[in-house]
Parts: C-alpha cells; sequence; structure tokens
C-alpha cells in the first residue's frame, strides 16, 4: 500500500517537473522599485540583490511556484545619507533581517491572455503577510519577463517605525527577467 503511494506520489511530482518550466531569476534586466511619499514628496528608491526560481507554464497556472528574494542592504534612493538611515533598525534592520523575500501560494489566470494573478507571502523585517496581485508576462526568446505592481502597508512590517511624516503605504513595481 505504502510502495503504491509512494510510487503515485513520485509520479505526480515527476510530471509536474517534466511540463512546468523552471527558470532562474537574474539580477540584471530585472528592477524591484518602490515609491513612498515622505514629508508629501514621492520619494524613488529601488533594490538589487535579485535572486530566486521560477517554475511556471502558461498554460498550467496549477504548477506555478515564484521563490524571490532580494538583498535589504541594496536599498537606494539616490542620497547615501538616506540608504544607510533605511538600513538601520527603525526602518529595514539589514544586519538582522538581510533578505526581502516572496513566495507563491496561488497563480491564477485572467481572461487576458498573458496576464495573471498570484498569491503569496511576502517577508520583511521578521514579519510576514499574505498579499495578492496581478502580473503580467511576456515570452522572451530564453524565458520571460514579469511585470506587476503592488501596495504594502510599511507599519504591517514595522518599517518607519510611528514616523508620521511618511506615508503608510508604499507603491512597489517589478520588472523580472527570468531564463531557462
Amino acid at each position: 500500500m505504502y510502495k503504491k503511494l509512494l510510487l503515485i506520489t513520485c509520479s505526480v511530482f515527476y510530471a509536474i517537473n517534466i511540463f512546468a518550466q523552471g527558470f532562474s531569476v537574474t539580477d540584471s534586466g530585472s528592477a524591484i522599485e518602490f515609491k513612498i511619499k515622505n514629508f508629501g514628496i514621492t520619494v524613488d528608491g529601488s533594490f538589487k540583490g535579485l535572486k530566486g526560481n521560477i517554475i511556471f507554464d502558461t498554460k498550467n497556472t496549477a504548477t506555478a511556484i515564484f521563490n524571490l528574494s532580494v538583498d535589504a542592504a541594496t536599498v537606494n534612493t539616490g542620497i547615501n545619507s538616506r540608504d544607510n538611515h533605511l538600513r538601520k533598525e527603525d526602518y529595514f534592520d539589514v544586519t538582522k533581517f538581510p533578505v526581502i523575500s516572496f513566495g507563491s501560494v496561488r497563480v491564477t489566470s485572467t481572461r487576458k491572455e498573458g496576464q495573471f494573478n498570484v498569491n503569496g507571502n511576502i517577508t520583511i523585517k521578521g514579519v510576514t503577510k499574505n498579499i495578492s496581485f496581478p502580473f503580467t508576462v511576456v515570452s522572451k526568446q530564453t524565458g520571460y519577463l514579469f511585470t506587476g505592481s503592488f501596495t504594502l502597508n510599511r507599519r504591517d512590517f514595522g518599517v518607519g517605525s510611528s514616523s508620521l511624516i511618511l506615508s503608510d503605504n508604499l507603491d512597489v513595481s517589478f520588472s523580472i527577467n527570468a531564463t531557462k
């Protein structure tokens, strides 16, 4: 009985891996950017050090898996003193929490070709929250380009403590280059 169950389980995972295509995320050609209001002025920033793996098949989203991370210490707003402040405990606390990560739970297709929705967990400063957002996929010669955006409440993750001059919500946009 257990041998049959093991054989069936292995066969299912083998079939999923054959038909779902695996891709490696490349930091080069990818972008993780954010915008937040500070004193009513929009501040733009970005992260580098994007890593991860994606399993994706446009015709079978049930097998899709997104496991991504960025290096929190790479936060860049174009002003070194601000970036150094953002790396400290009140903001990203990069010494204690060096990685910001996202792992998908479910991916679904929409009625529009090339457009999908993802539900997953994002972890910032050791706090994990479930989020959902739409994204688009463009097929490239060596893989895919995934693009989309979502909004986060910084207070949910303890970023920026109780600052009253910093907006609670920030917009995140991404362009992720994934190759075979």
